[in-house]
């Protein structure tokens, strides 16, 4: 017979991919962009998450997945609204504005390094399991026109 545990227990890294459905390999690269997740590290480098960890986590998760932003848009965001409001979006509190906080060049991760794009078959987005919502796919197609329509002035110029 298994104890459910108190909502303030501490959780391990386990217990946090499953609640949140995330690799547990995600929870540590996710722990070297956002230095505001600092879990409890035991004996052996064992990670424990206080239920604060849990919520932030929770809230980055969202605005990443649910509403297509990219780690630096979230960076962005931590540091602008704090993390009270992050943690809020996964209680299901107010969501970002995504297309006024979060341009098309962010959305394409500029300045980052991308050796494949989830989703993306030949340069093209197939739609499934890219991580963005329409709005994000809409933005990431008319940059793409754009950038090919530069292009192909480069080239006729």
């Amino acid at each position: 017979m298994t104890q459910e545990k108190s909502d303030s227990a501490f959780r391990t890294i386990s217990e946090v991919s499953q609640k949140l459905a995330l690799q547990p390999h995600v929870l540590r690269f996710w722990e070297s962009k956002f230095s505001q997740i600092q879990p409890v590290k035991r004996a052996a480098g064992r990670r424990f998450y206080r239920p604060d960890d849990v919520a932030l986590i929770g809230g980055i998760r969202f605005a990443l997945y649910e509403q297509g932003m990219t780690i630096k848009g979230v960076q962005k965001l931590l540091q602008d609204k704090g993390i009270a409001y992050i943690r809020g979006l996964a209680a299901g509190d107010e969501a970002p504005n995504t297309p006024n906080t979060h341009k098309a060049s962010e959305a394409l991760g500029a300045g980052e390094t991308h050796s494949t794009v989830p989703g993306t078959v030949s340069g093209t987005m197939s739609g499934a399991n890219t991580g963005l919502n329409a709005q994000g796919r809409d933005h990431l197609q008319a940059a793409k026109q754009s950038l090919q329509s530069a292009l192909a002035s480069l080239r006729d110029g």
